[in-house]
């Protein structure tokens, strides 16, 4: 369409030619080529101004588009914004629920505390006498389990003085001994006038035989220690082998060790001891206390288990 315009304003300066001045057609030219320039410059801003639209629509585009993210990133933080209100609208009232919880438990505690010294009690006392009696209970089982074993241990003793009595009733019987508790101990009395003469240590025929019995019974415990015990009157006695009854009550209880341990007694089972006139169990005010005093005696030997003391308090 420009190529039409200029053949036709080229024809019509052609046409011209023939009757106008060669001036006049310069200046014709002159102004056909400034129209022509300023419909060029015109063009020229007519595209601009469409690029300008263009960029200008799309950087509204752009805009719109960031606006609407932006308007999503919003709701998005409302919607999260609500929810935590919420959450936290939850958790504040779960709080007062506990506080009243702990108000009311605060409440009914004092309520309690007041009841109880309404009626004369203080609580702080309930709980020192609750372990006064704690400890008093677990006083007491210890104490029972010492009777018991205390118990136990009598028993034993008990049935063994029960066996020793059976197996010795026929020298009981016949005088030769006797058996006997003393002290918690069980004791087998020889008469000195069956194991010796007066002032001797010598065991006689009739004494011998006595504690050959004896031995074979006493071989029969096991594991039991004995002591052989002398003890005399307070009737004096000074001779060049025994100044006094300590010497005469020791020797005759070494002799009778001697005698067991021939007759297949346990070396480490045995002991001597003289008490002289110093342990008497009659008066020595009359013949026969005395008798009574001059004596040999086997005491079976407690072991350490049987050594039980009954507890105090009981």
């Amino acid at each position: 369409m420009n190529e039409v315009i200029r053949v036709g304003i080229v024809g019509a300066g052609l046409a011209l030619a023939g009757c106008v001045s060669e001036g006049q057609y310069d200046a014709a030219v002159k102004d056909q080529q400034q129209a022509h320039a300023d419909l060029q410059q015109a063009r020229a801003d007519a595209q601009r101004a469409h690029d300008d639209d263009l960029q200008r629509a799309a950087d509204l585009a752009k805009a719109r588009a960031q606006i609407d993210q932006l308007n999503a990133s919003i709701e998005d933080l409302q919607a999260r914004a609500a929810e935590r209100d919420k959450a936290l609208a939850s958790m504040q009232g779960s709080a007062r629920d506990l506080r009243a919880k702990l108000d009311g438990a605060i409440a009914e505690n004092e309520q309690l505390r007041k009841e109880l010294a309404r009626l004369g009690t203080n609580a702080d006392a309930l709980l020192a006498e609750k372990g006064s009696l704690a400890s008093a209970l677990s006083n007491a089982k210890a104490r029972l389990e010492e009777l018991r074993r205390a118990q136990a241990a009598a028993d034993a003793r008990a049935a063994l003085f029960k066996q020793l009595a059976l197996k010795f009733q026929k020298m009981i019987d016949a005088g030769e001994l006797k058996v006997a508790l003393r002290n918690g101990r069980m004791v087998i009395e020889l008469p000195n006038d069956v194991l010796f003469d007066t002032g001797q240590t010598a065991i006689k025929p009739a004494g011998k035989q006595a504690l050959t019995k004896i031995a074979a019974v006493l071989r029969t415990i096991s594991d039991r220690h004995f002591q052989v015990a002398g003890d005399t009157d307070n009737v004096p006695i000074d001779t060049p082998q025994f100044p006094s009854n300590w010497e005469l009550s020791t020797g005759r209880a070494v002799q009778v060790v001697h005698f067991l341990l021939g007759q297949g007694m346990r070396p480490d089972l045995l002991s001597a001891a003289g008490y002289g006139e110093f342990d008497p169990v009659g008066s020595n005010e009359a013949a026969e206390g005395r008798a009574h005093n001059r004596r040999i005696e086997i005491t079976l030997q407690p072991n350490i288990d049987e050594l039980v003391s009954v507890p105090k308090g009981t």
